[in-house]
């Protein structure tokens, strides 16, 4: 009777998790800003548990901590975003002098050099479609507005998200202990202490990588950012976003941005020496990572190998979108928790024994 009970059980597990998987999948789109709502909740519960150890009002504390996850959208989407993007049209814009420089001068070097020939680096086509991309670019604005006016069902959904993810933010941050603890009340008596000791696990995991990461990734993009701005380095600010963005994954944005740094260095500055302050900024911000802003903010406690935070990412994205791109990485470190869980399970069986 117990297994036929066990059976049913697992039974129903596997068909209530197909069907969640399955409505995730299909309900994705509209669950976005539900699960960038809760992203945000979850960053923002410690500040206020702290806040309340403070014998500040919960109340108070989710006013203070909501003000501050507000403000500091506004700013990104006021300032760092519009600056960003005209960077971004500024580096397209300047590629076709960059392709006449490499055109004029590389070329004839590598034909003196190394006898290569001058018609295997004909960059005139190139040029010319990036001058025509550069035009499309400096026609997004208005062909954005555009879109937009003609589709008003579009409009009025960006609209809906875009009020949607405060409200339910507010919401959540200021009710999250409170369902926490009564998604902890449902759980039946025999697995609860399991499920809490891997849930417990597995909020150190998500909790250690997504807010001391998202800080060190903040950190470094600043650091990226002035650094090249004080070498006098063009496009600094794209270039240092760009490495502290994919700095999630160890030693990506410290590759990515020296490559992009020092090309677009030589390009401005027309000699190789210039990519010596290039890799100075770049080996004192990882430096300061790595000695200071790691041990901190995120030590060693995440547990996901570079490789499966890169490839969660991407099959994330790959398969729900945005909303997979969010629900990555927690899903990871999940996995990462389970997957420990067992193999200690494992080591300790009979299997493993014989």
């Amino acid at each position: 009777m117990e297994i036929k009970d066990r059976e049913s059980q697992i039974r129903f597990w596997v068909i209530f998790g197909a069907v969640a998987i399955g409505g995730l999948y299909l309900l994705a789109p509209v669950l976005t800003p539900f699960l960038f709502s809760a992203l945000l909740a979850y960053l923002g519960d410690p500040l206020i548990d702290r806040l309340e150890a403070r014998k500040i009002s919960r109340s108070w504390a989710v006013t203070l901590v909501f003000g501050a996850i507000i403000l500091g959208l506004l700013l990104l989407m006021l300032l760092l975003i519009p600056l960003s993007a005209h960077q971004f049209r500024g580096l397209m814009q300047r590629f076709p002098v960059y392709l006449d420089w490499l055109q004029t001068s590389i070329v004839p070097w590598l034909h003196d050099t190394f006898g290569a020939d001058p018609e295997l680096f004909n960059l005139a086509s190139l040029r010319t479609h990036l001058l025509n991309y550069a035009q499309e670019i400096g026609d997004l604005a208005g062909g954005l507005f555009k879109s937009l006016e003609d589709s008003s069902t579009a409009v009025l959904g960006w609209i809906a998200d875009l009020l949607l993810v405060p409200v339910v933010t507010f919401y959540l941050l200021r009710d999250w202990d409170l369902l926490v603890a009564r998604v902890h009340n449902l759980l039946p008596r025999r697995i609860e202490p399991i499920v809490s000791t891997l849930t417990r696990e597995s909020d150190e995991v998500i909790g250690a990588f997504l807010r001391g990461q998202f800080i060190v990734m903040a950190a470094l993009g600043v650091i990226y950012a002035v650094g090249l701005a004080i070498i006098g380095l063009e496009f600094s600010l794209l270039i240092g976003l760009i490495a502290g963005l994919v700095s999630f994954v160890p030693y990506l944005g410290l590759i990515l941005g020296i490559l992009v740094a020092s090309t677009v260095a030589i390009l401005q500055f027309h000699s190789l020496a210039s990519v010596i302050p290039v890799l100075f900024v770049f080996g004192i911000g990882q430096m300061i990572s790595d000695l200071a802003l790691t041990p901190a903010l995120v030590g060693d406690r995440i547990g996901l190998h570079p490789v499966a935070v890169l490839f969660a990412v991407l099959a994330g994205g790959h398969l729900f979108g945005f909303f997979g791109i969010l629900l990555a990485l927690p899903v990871a470190a999940v996995i990462a928790v389970l997957f420990r869980h067992a193999q200690d399970e494992y080591l300790q069986s009979t299997f493993y024994d014989n």
